[in-house]
């Protein structure tokens, strides 16, 4: 599930952090989540298919670990990124 290159543009200019940023952890974050949110729309459909649920499981994996640093870095960036992104509650 590679993201559309427009939809990748559309991200970095909302999220990055300085001008020239193009893999910041705020970046990363986003941009998983958006790949998160389309598998997990796919395996709705298709319940069986394991290896798209494993991978999804290690997206997730990594997700949660970017956002633990970004909250050990910075507690306010992390609400406001979390915020704007819809997750964890």
């Amino acid at each position: 599930m590679v993201l559309a290159q427009a939809r990748k543009q559309e991200l970095i200019a909302t999220f990055q952090v300085h001008e020239t940023d193009t893999g910041s952890a705020d970046l990363q974050v986003a941009m998983l989540t958006e790949r998160i949110n389309r598998l997990s729309e796919h395996l709705k459909t298709n319940k069986n298919d394991n290896s798209s649920r494993h991978g999804l499981l290690k997206m997730i994996g990594t997700r949660k670990r970017l956002l633990a640093y970004i909250q050990r870095q910075d507690r306010n960036r992390y609400r406001s990124l979390i915020e704007r992104l819809g997750i964890r509650g």
